[in-house]
Parts: structure tokens; C-alpha cells; sequence
């Protein structure tokens, strides 16, 4: 009886938020649903589901925790959408992060008794999503809850831990999301920005004002972040890596490398706020003083994030997707004849690929100087569980980005193998640049001398031979 009373009442609120959805909708203009990603592939495991946009990557939010959202307006009619397909894709998609803190937006508005999965599915998906993927979940943002959402709650209630529940935050604008997240790389469905203005035209009875925005302050001279690679360079005496750069690289490599889940694990947001601070002033930073190795490490990512430009270039994001196509397409070759291993897959990466990595960089000698701390750190993976493939999962959206929006999902897998490619053959690729800062001793010289990658020496398989160009 209790149960037919929770379902009861979960249809009877639904039928009255779509009530309410579609009396305030009278004025919104109907838009198209979106067209498909042109970077989504037929061959994608789950294109059936993928190609509707529901989940979509979206950046990171200010703690440097990547950033999943989930629309329901984008959902089709049920019986245009195998629920059951949507709800492995979700952990198909989770399942590249979960291992990292990560966040989630849920985008409310679009639910109707049309597009609606059953409540025995929602109680599936909860007993589905187990620890591993509730322990490192750090928020869940509720974008636009209604009454739905409240019964929703008490049907669930009793099975959602306190320390759980801790983490759902209810937001009742769009606006609120700039607090906790960067607005602008949010992929928000058009029909949510309209539901938005609408909620605010009822509750203000008037369009909401314009807001003035002061234009943007002059960087200081010391800034660090938020400042071009070229500003940086300018100010500190023709200096080839930003301070705080060289700084977090030398400190990690010096104190994290063994340290498990380096790179994976956030920090104190105030703590971040005030190292940047003290960067941008010009001042000293010593990591000792925090205690806390992630530090450091999500200064560096934050510093990356914070670019204008991301440090392989806008102009080099098509050539990557294309690259790297190409390789994908070489890896399942050499997997039909039984030929794949990473030193296989690294007799493609020619020198004209190389040329042009090295010819669209922001700065060789940044790009040098990381992939050769990636090298140090994938070396130690037996204590920090940060293999090549870890590294380029965490780092890969943060070397590069197109130049409008943010990375789609379907780009994640050609720009996280680019990445992992850069690290795993680093000596192969990079051996033959030139590089002023090697002589100051960033990068010993017989490192390079070697004439191969580190971790070629832990995969080849015995009795194979060493690949060349």
C-alpha cells in the first residue's frame, strides 16, 4: 500500500510540474532539439544514446572536478529511448572519471510523463551506482527542482546516506550555478536558458534588469593566471616558464610522485583562492606550509585551465582530432591482427606528426617540461595508480580545448590517446627538438640521449624489437 501511494504520488506530481511547465511555456518560443554532435561516431558503443546529448562533459568546475551534466530535456519520448541502454551509457560515461572527484548538474526541466523513466528504474540506477561512484561524486547540483523532485526525495530518502544527501545542492536559477561552477563552459539546452528567463519574468513580474558589468581590470604585472604564456614571459625578463609553473613542477617532482592519486584528488577552494592570490601578487608560495600535496597539483591544473589559450593551441585541435582518428583506426588493424601494443602503435607516430606538434605549440619548452614530469609520474604508477592512460584522462582537457565551447564527450577519447601518445613516447617524439631551457637543467640531456621512451622498457614483450620513427 505505502508503495502504490509513493508511485501515486509520483505521477500525480509529475502530471502537475508538467502542468505547470506547459501553462508557463505559453510564451517560450519552440526551438529545434539540437543537432548531433558531428564528432560522435556511428561506430560509438552507444550511439543510439550518445547521439541525443543527455550527458554531456562540461569542463570543470572552480574546485578543478570535471564537470558531467545531465538534461532531461534532451531525452526523446520513451519509447524512442532504451532506458535501460541510457542508464549503462551514464556508467559507460562516469566510468572515466569516477576514479577522480568529480561533479554532476542535473538539468530538471524537459521531464514529462512522455520522456519519464519508472520509478523502478530510478531505484535500479541508485542501487547501480555504488560506492565507487558515490565516493568521489563531491556535488550534485539540482538545476530547476520541483515538486517532483521533493516527493522524489522522500521516496528515496530512506535509502540515500546523510553523507550523501550532504552532497545535493537545489538551485533554483541558472544564475546561482556561476557560485559553484565556470557558467560559460556549461553546454545549458536552449530550452533551459528560455525556462529560466520565464521563471524569473513570474517571479519579478517584469523582465529582469539589465546588469552592469565593470569592464575588466588591467592584470598586474606579476599576474600568473588568467594571463597569456607571451604577458607572463614579458614581465619576468624573457623567462621561458612561468613561475608558477616551474614551481609546482619541481615541488611535485620532488614530493608527490609516489603519492597515490596525484592529480586525482581536489583541494581546499579557499586554499586555491589564496596561492593564486599570492602568485598574482608577486609574492613567495611554499607549498610546505599547506600540508597537502593536492595542492600544488591543482594549482597547476588550475593554471593550465585558466590559459586564454590552452598550451597546444587552438589551432592544433583539429589536427589532433585528426590525428589521432587516424591512430584509433590503426590500433583496431593492429588488433584484428593480433599486432596491438603501445610500441606497435607507436611506429605511427611519424615525423611529420611530430612536425606538427611541434609547429602549432603555445611553447615547446612548457609542453617538453610536462611531458617529462607525465614520465616521471607514469614510472611510479605501482604507488600512485597514474599510469600514462590516468595522466592523459585528468590532463588531456587541459592541454587543449576548441576554440568555441568546451570538449565534447565524443572529442574525450581522441584528445585523452593524443595526450597518452605524448607520454608514453616522449623521448621518440621530442628527442629531436631543440630546447633552450634543457641546459638549465629542467630536463637532464642524457635523459634525452637515451633514445627511447621509459615505458617502452616495461611493455615490449619479450623478444620484440625496438620501433624506430
Amino acid at each position: 500500500l505505502i508503495i502504490w501511494k509513493d508511485q501515486h504520488c509520483f505521477y500525480f506530481k509529475l502530471q502537475k510540474d508538467e502542468a505547470d511547465d506547459t501553462h508557463s511555456a505559453q510564451d517560450e518560443t519552440f526551438l529545434p532539439p539540437p543537432l548531433e554532435d558531428p564528432q560522435l561516431n556511428i561506430n560509438h558503443p552507444y550511439y543510439d544514446v550518445a547521439r541525443h546529448g543527455i550527458i554531456q562533459l562540461a569542463g570543470d568546475d572552480s574546485s578543478g572536478r570535471k564537470v558531467i551534466t545531465f538534461s532531461c530535456c534532451r531525452m526523446p519520448p520513451s519509447h524512442q529511448l532504451n532506458h535501460t541502454r541510457l542508464l549503462e551509457y551514464l556508467k559507460y560515461t562516469l566510468d572515466q572519471y569516477v576514479e577522480n572527484d568529480y561533479t554532476v548538474v542535473y538539468f530538471h526541466y524537459g521531464l514529462k510523463s512522455l520522456n519519464k523513466p519508472s520509478l523502478k528504474w530510478l531505484q535500479t540506477a541508485y542501487k547501480e551506482f555504488d560506492r565507487k561512484y558515490k565516493k568521489n561524486l563531491k556535488a550534485l547540483y539540482v538545476v530547476h527542482p520541483t515538486n517532483f523532485i521533493k516527493i522524489l526525495w522522500n521516496i528515496f530518502k530512506p535509502l540515500i546516506s546523510h553523507k550523501f544527501g550532504k552532497k545535493i545542492t537545489y538551485l533554483n536559477y541558472l544564475s546561482d550555478l556561476g557560485e559553484h561552477l565556470k557558467y560559460d563552459q556549461l553546454n545549458i539546452p536552449q530550452e533551459v536558458i528560455c525556462h529560466d528567463e520565464n521563471l524569473r519574468r513570474k517571479q519579478k513580474g517584469k523582465l529582469a534588469p539589465v546588469v552592469k558589468v565593470p569592464p575588466p581590470r588591467p592584470p598586474l604585472p606579476t599576474q600568473q593566471f588568467g594571463v597569456s604564456l607571451q604577458y607572463i614571459k614579458d614581465k619576468n625578463k624573457g623567462e621561458l616558464l612561468p613561475p608558477v609553473m616551474k614551481e609546482t613542477v619541481s615541488y611535485l617532482k620532488n614530493k608527490g610522485l609516489k603519492v597515490e592519486g596525484l592529480f586525482r584528488r581536489s583541494a581546499s577552494i579557499q586554499i586555491i583562492k589564496d596561492v593564486q592570490k599570492l602568485y598574482n601578487q608577486g609574492k613567495s608560495v611554499n607549498f610546505d606550509d599547506y600540508n597537502d600535496i593536492h595542492v600544488p597539483a591543482v594549482i597547476l591544473k588550475t593554471f593550465l585551465r585558466e590559459l586564454p589559450q590552452p598550451l597546444l593551441t587552438f589551432d592544433c585541435y583539429d589536427h589532433i582530432l585528426g590525428i589521432t582518428t587516424f591512430l584509433l583506426d590503426v590500433e583496431l588493424y593492429l588488433k584484428d591482427t593480433a599486432s596491438s601494443s603501445p610500441i606497435a602503435l607507436g611506429c605511427f607516430v611519424s615525423p611529420e606528426i611530430k612536425k606538427q606538434i611541434h609547429d602549432h605549440l603555445l611553447s615547446p619548452v612548457c609542453i617538453y617540461q610536462f611531458m617529462f614530469m607525465f614520465c616521471q609520474v607514469s614510472q611510479e604508477s605501482i604507488y600512485n595508480r597514474m599510469t600514462a592512460s590516468s595522466l592523459a584522462c585528468v590532463f588531456g582537457v587541459n592541454l587543449i580545448w576548441p576554440s568555441k565551447g568546451t570538449t565534447s564527450l565524443n572529442a574525450l577519447v581522441p584528445v585523452n590517446l593524443f595526450t597518452e601518445l605524448l607520454i608514453d613516447f616522449y623521448t621518440n617524439i621530442f628527442n629531436s627538438w631543440t630546447v633552450p631551457d634543457v641546459g638549465r637543467g629542467l630536463v637532464p640531456r642524457e635523459f634525452l640521449s637515451h633514445g627511447q621512451n621509459m615505458n617502452m622498457n616495461i611493455s615490449r614483450p619479450t623478444g620484440q624489437s625496438e620501433c624506430s620513427d
